[in-house]
């Protein structure tokens, strides 16, 4: 039996269908296609002289493709949501473990994480400005920064020092 919501819903791509099966069908033929089935097989009997039952095969056949392509899109729209949602769920969860550890490093040697924070906080406050600075002389622009890449270096060593090892694979890996 023809599915009148699959053939009306795809009708494009069988009209193209259509035309290509029985070639003396117009788009004049076929443009008026209001979703009656019973019209459509009547006008394509009508211009093609083909018999009732081979169209109406056809267009089962047709709209029988087109169901399954439809249920495929489905599935890979579900499947493609499900890989975003465990995504989003593993990103969460990797977040909090990490401030969890942080929460515990900081709980565990207070003064070093003070220590640590200060420094990255001037560190950053000395590459912004050094960044930000006229370049007025590239010279002593490229020596700037270079001297804050070096003051960067040192706070990453002092911090894979001071986090432990659970932490620093994350940042050597």
């Amino acid at each position: 039996m023809v599915n009148q919501q699959v053939l009306g819903g795809n009708w494009h791509e069988l009209r193209g269908k259509l035309k290509e099966r029985w070639g003396s069908l117009t788009d004049d033929d076929l443009r008026s296609f209001s979703g009656d089935v019973e019209q459509l097989v009547g006008r394509i009997q009508r211009k093609t002289g083909e018999a009732r039952d081979v169209i109406e095969d056809y267009l089962s056949q047709l709209t029988d493709e087109g169901a399954g392509m439809a249920a495929n899109v489905r599935e890979r729209i579900r499947d493609t949501a499900e890989g975003a949602r465990d995504a989003a769920r593993q990103g969460y969860e990797s977040l909090r473990q990490g401030y969890a550890e942080a929460e515990r490093v900081v709980h565990s040697r207070p003064g070093q994480s003070l220590a640590v924070a200060f420094g990255l906080g001037l560190a950053t406050g000395l590459g912004v400005a050094l960044l930000l600075r006229p370049r007025a002389h590239e010279s002593k622009f490229s020596q700037g920064r270079a001297a804050a890449e070096h003051l960067g270096r040192h706070v990453r060593e002092a911090l894979l020092d001071v986090l432990p090892d659970s932490l620093t694979k994350r940042v050597r890996g």
